[in-house]
């Protein structure tokens, strides 16, 4: 379920003061059971899972898609990531995150860790078209537990980038995230030993 931008920027996040100069392009609500134990598995469970391998043939389709172009204009090249084009933001890091644990490393996103604490992870992408941010929160419910929220927040790279990321915003929208988020339920589902209600 996507919420409101101030789900996001009404909290005292550390990432805030990070990203002053991208815009919150998304912010959604992630499945978690709500333990204080089920965030750092959940944020592996992000780092670990594979477009690739989705259950959901129009994602798949998607991200096929979309390394292939990548590939055939050089999008995703070296020279035009975190370190070459755009510096990483681990040299905004304040000393204590950023000598603190990055959290997990992604399998097959190429995606690199920035923090984890009790309550937040972040990981950066850069390439041709943007540089981007990955925020997990770890938020009260109203049910006295915990639940989680992903915002997604984007430095678009000149009027290639501002297109590209218009031109994706609906399938990211109505396709790929809400397939993850279904995807992520049933994987802490099955942890657990729950079983996943008929509608998801």
């Amino acid at each position: 379920m996507r919420l409101p931008d101030n789900a996001h920027t009404s909290r005292p996040w550390r990432i805030h003061d990070l990203t002053h100069d991208f815009s919150l392009e998304d912010v959604w609500a992630l499945p978690t059971p709500g333990a204080p134990h089920d965030f750092p598995r959940l944020v592996q469970r992000l780092a670990s899972g594979d477009p690739s391998q989705s259950p959901s043939s129009a994602v798949r389709a998607l991200f096929e898609i979309r390394w292939r172009v990548g590939k055939l204009l050089g999008w995703d090249r070296p020279e035009v990531g975190l370190g070459s084009r755009v510096p990483t933001l681990r040299h905004r890091l304040p000393p204590d995150l950023r000598d603190g644990p990055s959290g997990p490393d992604f399998e097959a996103l190429p995606f690199s860790p920035l923090y984890l604490t009790e309550n937040e992870f972040a990981a950066e992408i850069a390439n041709a078209t943007m540089h981007g941010v990955m925020h997990i929160g770890r938020v009260p419910a109203a049910n006295g537990g915990f639940r989680a929220q992903m915002a997604v927040l984007v430095r678009a790279n000149g009027l290639r980038g501002t297109v590209y990321m218009a031109a994706i915003r609906p399938f990211r929208r109505l396709i790929v995230y809400p397939a993850m988020i279904r995807t992520i339920e049933r994987e802490l589902r099955a942890d657990t030993g729950e079983r996943t209600p008929a509608h998801a």
